[in-house]
């Protein structure tokens, strides 16, 4: 997948066991799980063009809520309610997505 030989597989697995209930997901645990937590600034700038799927330079709604399927192809989508906890803890200026630095700041918060 995507982040495979970036992050270690047992912790994405993990991560991703850890919230496999429906409204399970925290960020801040998954970051923890997988492994991002721990990871540079520079490092931080690769996974974010990996979620940034369209490559706008933004994560919008639609890519967070496909968010774990970056981790492993069979992964849930986030619910509604996720989706949206996720896109307010990262939008920090507002604008309804997040950019890389605010990316970068949601994963080390």
């Amino acid at each position: 997948m995507a982040f495979a030989g970036f992050l270690s597989d047992t912790d994405i697995k993990a991560a991703l066991a850890g919230c496999s209930a429906a409204d399970s997901f925290s960020h801040k645990t998954f970051f923890k799980a997988c492994g991002l937590a721990s990871k540079s600034a520079d490092e931080l700038k690769k996974a974010f063009a990996i979620i940034d799927q369209d490559n706008s330079a933004y994560i919008e709604e639609e890519e967070l809520k496909l968010f774990l399927q970056n981790f492993a192809a069979g992964a849930r989508a986030l619910t509604d309610k996720e989706t949206k906890t996720f896109l307010a803890a990262g939008d920090s200026d507002g604008d309804g997505k997040i950019g890389v630095d605010e990316f970068t700041a949601l994963v080390k918060a």
